[in-house]
């Protein structure tokens, strides 16, 4: 078998190219409809600005974000032809074409254990359980669920937000400064940063992934505050030792998501509790990826672009 896949030969360069995949034993098969595009890790990778982790490089196919149908499961798998599954990324089918992430493409080879059975109702909005888990997994390790305030109104920001009110804490003050992304609240309100006197946040998570921003945000601590950093960052992070000192300020780092944190959101959603509603703004023919990109990197009204793979197969 072969699929169409995204393909980033070096930084700034995309393509779509038809790769072999490669036999793998006990792996599921699954036919990709939709995939989003991360404005995170994939525009690092894209722009050559990802920290180096093991088993990535170039060429690479990128994508973490996919939602498909099984065309073929082995028995005991699990799963049953025809099922509609989240795919997180790590396919690793394409040979010496490097899927440390590997969603971006037409089919897949995926082990089992990867997947995560959906309800045909959610349809495309499955691509957003990896951050809904992202968002999840960093208010887990946040405790007592004092959040106050979410740093950045983009989808990892919103999710945030939504899942403080959708586990029954108080609504939070959520900060962007881009008039494009304030609007879209679901029960918490938002504001300018410098609209906002307070500076007394006992829990403040950010979601920007600005690696400027800790002076800004220990100065809005109160005394022992926590920030917890929820998104990516490329470059070090640095901050002033006296103001923190002070204050005897936490600084936390939520590490990525665990496959019981996506059951976790699944459920959530389905139950009704957290919406992903509004959340995806863009979508276009997966044979128009380059363009897609694009978009999604460089147009500050795109949320969450979603590239429609059921053509290019």
């Amino acid at each position: 078998m072969d699929a169409i896949a995204v393909v980033l030969g070096r930084p700034r360069e995309l393509s779509l190219q038809r790769l072999l995949l490669a036999d793998a034993q006990d792996c599921l098969t699954v036919d990709i409809e939709c995939s989003a595009i991360s404005t995170g890790t994939e525009r690092l990778l894209y722009e050559g600005r990802m920290p180096p982790f093991p088993g990535m490089g170039y060429p690479l196919v990128p994508g973490y974000e996919a939602v498909g149908r099984v065309a073929h499961a082995a028995p005991h798998s699990g799963f049953r032809k025809g099922e509609r599954v989240f795919v997180p990324g790590a396919a690793r089918c394409f040979g010496e074409v490097k899927s440390l992430f590997g969603a971006a493409a037409s089919r897949l080879n995926v082990p089992p254990q990867r997947l995560v059975a959906l309800d045909d109702s959610i349809g495309e909005r499955g691509v957003l359980l990896a951050l809904a888990a992202t968002a999840y997994h960093a208010l887990a390790i946040g405790g007592d669920g004092r959040a106050e305030c979410v740093v950045g109104h983009g989808v990892l920001g919103r999710l945030l937000a939504r899942l403080i009110v959708a586990m029954g804490g108080d609504p939070p003050v959520v900060w962007e400064s881009n008039p494009e992304r304030a609007s879209g609240a679901m029960g918490y309100c938002v504001i300018d940063p410098a609209e906002d006197s307070k500076r007394d946040y006992r829990l403040i998570f950010d979601a920007s992934g600005d690696t400027g921003l800790l002076d800004s945000l220990i100065a809005r601590l109160a005394p022992r505050g926590e920030i917890i950093l929820a998104g990516f960052y490329s470059a070090p992070l640095t901050f002033s030792y006296p103001p923190a000192f002070m204050r005897e300020a936490a600084i936390r780092v939520a590490a990525e998501w665990k496959h019981e944190d996506l059951l976790a959101v699944r459920n959530l959603v389905d139950t009704g509790r957290l919406s992903l509603d509004g959340l995806i703004t863009h979508h276009a023919d997966a044979r128009s990826a380059e363009n897609a990109y694009r978009i999604a990197f460089d147009d500050p009204s795109c949320l969450k672009m979603v590239l429609d793979w059921r053509a290019a197969a």
